[in-house]
């Protein structure tokens, strides 16, 4: 029998689970198992609504309400800003310690053979990311890297991602943002090499939703999950080894360039193996 997710907190309006890393939250072609809210569907017996997403690659907290009040009552938090969502991230490099925001606005990477793909340009849309360094560490190899705690004023796509790489301090594992966008056309294909995966050191990008509260029925609800081993481990100075994608689609569902187009064959806009989702 399938697992379908950890419910971290349920009762007669909420749904509060633990999303994995790898699962899409919209569905897909796929079966009844390879997204999120098709699960949700399958523990409920009826559609969930569900309030906000995560990236693919991004494990951590979300919250589905069960009924028609309980979601209009969550999404008028969300658009009042009165829900708070902490996020944790492994980055490249020895960020300063301490507290730091950026204000940078964000829209779409014109010149980016990656269609999903965003970026830092003042035409775009308002995005603002405060974050706090809580320690940097150096691995046996040599490099360093740093643990940073994040919070959102906004909720842009992709927008901690592109923020900490406009820092300099691109997420380990980051397939788009992490310095070769390349990687991710590869990984599309389903043609990740070794030299790829050793750039990236981890199969799924290194961010995870670990805190989420928001004000509920005269109290205050908040929820955690801590992130997955693999980001512990790596975290720790341990070597991760490879795994593959528990929530990997079937071979030849993969949208990508044209059959024969290779790597080297221009920019393509590639339709990408999940919806782009937020945070």
């Amino acid at each position: 029998m399938v697992s379908l997710f950890e419910i971290l907190h349920e009762d007669p309006d909420l749904l509060v689970l633990r999303k994995p890393a790898g699962l899409v939250c919209h569905p897909t072609k796929g079966d009844e198992y390879s997204s999120l809210v098709s699960r949700v569907r399958i523990h409920l017996g009826f559609e969930p609504h569900m309030i906000h997403r995560l990236d693919r690659e991004t494990g951590g907290v979300m919250v589905f309400a069960k009924t028609d009040e309980a979601a209009a009552g969550l999404r008028a938090l969300w658009a009042a800003g009165l829900v708070t969502k902490e996020y944790v991230a492994l980055v490249q490099g020895r960020m300063p310690a301490g507290d730091g925001f950026l204000d940078a606005p964000l829209g779409p990477a014109a010149d980016s053979a990656v269609a999903i793909k965003d970026c830092v340009r003042p035409d775009g849309a308002a995005a603002r990311t405060r974050w706090r360094c809580e320690g940097s560490f150096r691995r046996g190899d040599g490099d360093w890297h740093s643990l940073v705690r994040v919070w959102l004023d906004t909720g842009r796509k992709h927008q901690i991602r592109i923020h900490l790489a406009h820092l300099g301090h691109p997420i380990v594992g980051d397939k788009i943002y992490g310095g070769d966008e390349r990687i991710y056309l590869d990984f599309v294909e389903g043609r990740l090499s070794e030299a790829q995966r050793r750039f990236l050191r981890l199969p799924f990008h290194a961010l995870h939703a670990e805190r989420l509260w928001f004000p509920w029925t005269g109290a205050e609800l908040g929820f955690h999950a801590p992130p997955e081993p693999w980001f512990a481990g790596f975290a720790a100075g341990d070597e991760v080894p490879w795994f593959e994608d528990p929530f990997a689609p079937p071979p030849g569902s993969r949208s990508g360039p044209t059959p024969g187009a290779g790597p080297s064959a221009g920019p393509v806009p590639l339709v990408p193996r999940a919806d782009p989702q937020h945070g």
